[in-house]
């Protein structure tokens, strides 16, 4: 019985050895995993910093002019946590601030569908222009792009809307391009810009420094 008791408690020691022994490989391993999320996550933000950066040194034409009279580029500041939370109360808040819109055009970057907010620029562009030479130049060079078929960035609509921008554009007219600015603004709204703000850098824009014993005056 001594012997059998004795085989009991070596059993259980070595069971409650091979437990903790789990328990630490567990541990490691769930460090190891913190860590390579923690790596991954700045990677993320480190290159979508690189994509940002380029679209608000190159935000659009006019600004490209307006930096050359002035001898210098624009700069856009980051904007505080608060300015960042207002994106996400409308899509129309986003678009309308440069920075946001940059931001926005690196989130597609990453998501490989830039060419819906460059198809959205462009027609914001075409409904500006008053020349009707202009107009006639710019809808072509438009319909060349995101249009036709196979085109460098070929947006997603159907035939039919492409067909009428195919007529509109023999004459071309403001309107030319509306149904299907419509159509992807729609898709941007209800698709792209809901991951736009869960994303990591999104987030990352919207939270608020931590407040340092400076800033708390002791």
């Amino acid at each position: 019985e001594a012997g059998a008791m004795q085989s009991a408690v070596f059993l259980a020691l070595q069971h409650g050895g091979g437990g903790r022994m789990e328990s630490g490989g567990r541990r490691r391993g769930e460090t190891e995993e913190a860590a390579e999320r923690g790596r991954m996550k700045r990677t993320i933000i480190k290159d979508w910093k690189t994509r940002l950066s380029y679209f608000l040194q190159n935000s659009s034409n006019s600004t490209k002019i307006k930096s050359k009279k002035v001898g210098k580029q624009r700069t856009y500041f980051r904007p505080s946590p608060e300015e960042a939370q207002l994106w996400s109360e409308a899509f129309d808040e986003l678009l309308a601030n440069k920075y946001g819109l940059a931001a926005f055009r690196a989130f597609l970057k990453s998501e490989f569908c830039e060419e819906n907010i460059e198809f959205w620029l462009a027609c914001e562009d075409f409904k500006k222009t008053k020349s009707p030479q202009k107009l006639t130049l710019k809808a072509k060079k438009i319909y060349n792009d995101f249009i036709e078929k196979e085109a460098p960035k070929e947006i997603n609509i159907d035939f039919q809307t492409k067909n009428m921008i195919a007529q509109n554009i023999q004459e071309a007219t403001h309107t030319c391009f509306s149904a299907a600015q419509k159509r992807v603004y729609s898709l941007m709204e209800n698709n792209s810009y809901p991951r736009f703000l869960e994303s990591e850098f999104y987030q990352e824009l919207c939270k608020k420094p931590p407040i340092t014993r400076a800033a708390q005056g002791t």
